[in-house]
């Protein structure tokens, strides 16, 4: 701790532990090892220091948001043995079942019939609405929809961002940003358990987190375990299955880790400021669409980043800009130049499984999402 270069390892600890709440989730922090930096770390993790988003969201992203986050230095002896809590997830898609997949874009919707799919369908919709009553509304309708081609419905299953406890709560959900918390936890916690009965009655339901979702379906196409899902969205999406194809229990909320060191890398608007370099401006359609108009994509003039309209939680703007990108991509004349992104995305993408790999076992990987589509 006397190093002239400590510096370094106590910024470095911090991205680690703070990649790793996003991959599990924490309602405390123990340290243990030398003092200074320890005492460091403390501060980091406390009200006003660097990590002071982390403190603030992991009390609600364990559903205990009126526990403050607790930060204690130990002794080593005194730290907890590791363990996890793997979870089998049912694959079987008999019968007729409806699901949904919240996005921050849209809301998909299936229905499936002894494993056919009949209808598959996405619902745009405004994430930064404040009234639960729209996004209820909203899915249920999308759910109606699709409910139609069925005889009957045996079951729901659905995903969506954040935290949703084995109870189909909505622990936490950052699809509903601008909820205020008391009306989050009145009409939001458990508003898929609501959906799910208005559409189809008292069948069975199980929600969870999208990236889950990418795992399975991975360990389903790929037929192996130690797979890594990421769906390459609005945001990152990621799901690990462990070696039995089974879920590990944790959030893999990757979105929120840090994948650029760079002191000047872009900020978003989730940590409202309060990191560079998170995920949400790599390896979703930000990653793509900040760097438009430098490969010379013609988009309109607010659609050049760093514009103020680039900048805000609202996707839409950005599921259009991506489209322009598409486009360019097909026209032989743009491509050698447009095709420049998705090269720089795969660099991003490169140098982030080799950060996954510090921590997951990974054998394969299986790529979804809008950014991964069309000839990029």
């Amino acid at each position: 701790e006397n190093h002239d270069d400590v510096e370094a390892s106590i910024y470095l600890a911090g991205v680690l532990i703070q990649e790793m709440m996003w991959q599990r989730s924490a309602k405390s922090l123990l340290l243990a090892g030398p003092p200074k930096i320890c005492e460091a770390l403390k501060a980091a993790y406390s009200e006003g220091g660097a990590y002071e988003f982390e403190i603030k969201s992991m009390p609600n992203v364990c559903g205990t948001p009126t526990e403050p986050f607790q930060v204690r230095i130990v002794k080593p002896e005194e730290l907890p043995a590791h363990k996890d809590s793997p979870q089998v997830c049912g694959k079987d898609a008999s019968g007729c079942r409806l699901a949904f997949d919240l996005g921050k874009s849209d809301i998909k919707t299936v229905a499936v019939k002894d494993n056919e799919v009949l209808y598959s369908k996405e619902t745009e919709w405004d994430v930064t609405n404040p009234d639960p009553d729209y996004h209820y509304e909203a899915i249920v309708g999308a759910l109606k929809k699709a409910k139609e081609v069925l005889p009957k419905i045996d079951a729901v299953g659905g995903s969506a961002t954040g935290t949703v406890s084995a109870d189909n709560e909505a622990t936490w959900c950052d699809i509903f940003p601008n909820v205020p918390p008391d009306v989050y936890k009145a009409k939001v916690v458990d508003i898929f358990k609501r959906m799910a009965k208005e559409v189809a009655g008292d069948v069975p339901l199980k929600v969870i987190n999208d990236g889950e979702v990418t795992a399975l379906a991975a360990v389903q196409k790929i037929g192996k375990g130690n797979v890594m899902g990421i769906s390459m969205g609005s945001s990152e999406g990621g799901g690990y299955a462990n070696a039995d194809g089974n879920l590990m229990g944790w959030i893999n909320e990757m979105c929120y880790m840090k994948l650029d060191l760079n002191p000047e890398a872009p900020t978003e608007p989730w940590s409202k400021g309060c990191h560079r370099g998170l995920s949400h401006m790599y390896l979703g359609q930000r990653g793509a669409t900040k760097l438009a108009a430098k490969a010379g994509v013609k988009v309109p003039e607010n659609c050049v980043y760093p514009h103020p309209d680039m900048c805000t939680m609202k996707h839409e703007i950005h599921a259009e800009c991506l489209k322009l990108i598409q486009k360019a991509m097909a026209d032989p004349e743009q491509e050698p130049k447009v095709r420049k992104i998705y090269i720089t995305i795969g660099v991003y993408l490169g140098y982030a499984l080799a950060q996954y790999c510090e921590f997951y076992d990974i054998e394969h990987v299986m790529i979804l999402g809008r950014v991964s589509k069309g000839k990029g």
